[in-house]
């Protein structure tokens, strides 16, 4: 094709991105035409910007990858997704494929690894790293996963889940109100109803599971 595929890259970790835009921008193939930090500007991106797809990090400040891939998807179900993460667990691919995502890639692989998936990808097809049993993949596009009863972290609704995030990254509740335009008593709704269905009931366990489950990095 005469014009370059336009990507956005979404990674909280500076090295990494500009690394990433160097070797795409390199390949004549692609055009990196912007780059996020977080969730919330990588949908502020993705709007401003309508690309073809979105290089995501699932741990990454404010929001994270998952509800933004969500995000995406509902902005517009053309714009491509590839997920490139440190996380194995079937369960964070089978939530991330569930999502919207097309692709999963594994920050261990190769450059050409991930060139790989991006080709799959923009041509219509979803990818897994090959670090992955492809069965998760297979599994999920024929829609016969086992699914597990629905565990207490997949009872969080998005809302209690970036409020969870929230609480984790140090905000206070009114903190946490005026960063998502809400009421003070509507986070504290919020901070009591996911305390119960977590069963934890400090902020120090809070933070802990919002670490296990990626919400937050542990740096």
């Amino acid at each position: 094709m005469d014009e370059k595929w336009r990507i956005v890259i979404a990674e909280d970790h500076t090295i990494l991105r500009e690394g990433l835009k160097s070797l795409l921008s390199s390949s004549g193939e692609f055009e990196v035409i912007g780059e996020a930090e977080d969730g919330r500007e990588a949908i502020r991106c993705v709007e401003r910007l309508k690309p073809n797809l979105i290089i995501m990090d699932l741990s990454m400040p404010r929001m994270n990858g998952m509800e933004a891939i969500k995000e995406v998807k509902r902005i517009s179900k053309e714009i491509k997704v590839i997920v490139l993460t440190v996380h194995k667990s079937e369960e964070y691919i089978l939530s991330t494929f569930r999502a919207g995502a097309e692709g999963y890639v594994l920050k261990e692989e190769t450059y050409g690894e991930l060139m790989t998936a991006i080709h799959s990808v923009l041509k219509g097809k979803h990818y897994i790293s090959p670090g992955i049993s492809e069965k998760v993949l297979e599994g999920f596009l024929e829609g016969k996963e086992k699914l597990k009863p629905k565990t207490s972290w997949e009872s969080l609704t998005s809302r209690e889940r970036e409020i969870l995030k929230l609480i984790a990254e140090g905000y206070k509740n009114k903190e946490i109100a005026e960063e998502l335009c809400i009421s003070v008593k509507t986070v504290e709704t919020h901070r009591s109803n996911i305390m119960e269905k977590l069963n934890l009931h400090n902020v120090q366990a809070l933070t802990a599971f919002a670490i296990e489950k990626g919400l937050v990095s542990k740096e």
